[in-house]
């Protein structure tokens, strides 16, 4: 699908906007923007960083990238900027990451949807730029350092909204095909098919409870290569999976049906299975035995995608 509006746009609307007091001014411009599509938050992922830059004791501003700012003053030896800067009380500073994913279904298909990530950073200090009887052995162990003294990460400016990327869903599985000279992946497919086919899917459309997870790797070629996996928005706590097989019976549909209100749609439980590629697999064996048995908790859509699973296992 093709938006309304330009990247560059996009990028520009956003920037405007401000993180406080929460996420909210991004969506209402967004469905303003856009009318023709019904955006919605879904996600916000955090506890990321990137390196940021260099301030002095009063927290008055060196360099906004200390990558560059290294080069540029020493040339990136290591040595010298120790030399230079120990008894200076400069900081290195962070960037703190979230990421906020919002998505816009574009029609019935699970897997056509508009994915949107906005990325908020607030600048803190981290951490003295120089630590006495502290060497680092190399440029990249200066500028990221594992082990390190932590000061009390005082905000530098006001946190900032960025675009990160816009992507239609639907196109971008496509393109992944194309990249690896071969279909679309499978088990990403069947996941979408089985969400239509489902008691989910009935009245649900997926991009409100997944989102996806899109990264590059490079194939045996050194190429880049799209990848991309479902991630479940729900964040929150879940009763943990039993790990005997003998869970079964009247206690087994108790759990399942507890974990799928738990997390907001039916049939959770099957599909954060799936999506997490998780060991307790068995669960669903012990389900379809339920079945077979003196049970019946199971709408019959739902049971049919669980036989064709017993068929030809999957995760994604």
């Amino acid at each position: 699908m093709t938006l309304s509006i330009s990247e560059e746009e996009l990028s520009s609307l956003i920037e405007t906007l401000s993180p406080v007091p929460d996420v909210a001014g991004i969506e209402s411009a967004l469905k303003q923007r856009m009318p023709a599509l019904d955006w919605q938050w879904v996600k916000t992922r955090s506890h990321w960083h990137r390196l940021g830059g260099v301030v002095d004791q009063d927290h008055r501003r060196i360099c906004d990238n200390i990558q560059d700012w290294a080069v540029a003053v020493a040339d990136g030896d290591v040595d010298e900027l120790i030399t230079r800067y120990a008894d200076l009380n400069y900081f290195a500073t962070r960037l703190a990451g979230k990421t906020h994913y919002f998505t816009a279904p574009c029609s019935d298909d699970p897997m056509d949807f508009m994915q949107l990530e906005v990325e908020e950073l607030q600048e803190v200090v981290d951490r003295p730029l120089v630590e006495p009887d502290v060497f680092p052995d190399s440029l990249e162990e200066f500028l990221d350092p594992v082990d390190y003294s932590h000061v009390e990460s005082v905000p530098i400016g006001e946190a900032r909204f960025f675009f990160r990327r816009v992507s239609s869903i639907s196109d971008l599985i496509r393109q992944a095909g194309r990249e690896s000279n071969r279909q679309p992946n499978p088990n990403l497919i069947r996941f979408f098919s089985d969400w239509r086919q489902s008691s989910a899917g009935e009245a649900l459309h997926l991009c409100r409870y997944w989102v996806m997870s899109i990264s590059q790797y490079p194939d045996k070629d050194s190429e880049n290569t799209l990848l991309l996996r479902p991630k479940s928005v729900y964040d929150g706590a879940v009763p943990a999976w039993p790990d005997s097989g003998s869970f079964n019976g009247a206690e087994l549909a108790v759990y399942i049906h507890a974990y799928d209100r738990q997390v907001g749609y039916p049939f959770a439980w099957y599909f954060n299975l799936l999506g997490q590629k998780s060991a307790n697999l068995h669960i669903i064996e012990s389900v379809l035995k339920d079945q077979i048995g003196a049970y019946d908790y199971l709408p019959a859509r739902d049971l049919k995608l669980l036989r064709r699973w017993e068929e030809c296992p999957y995760a994604v």
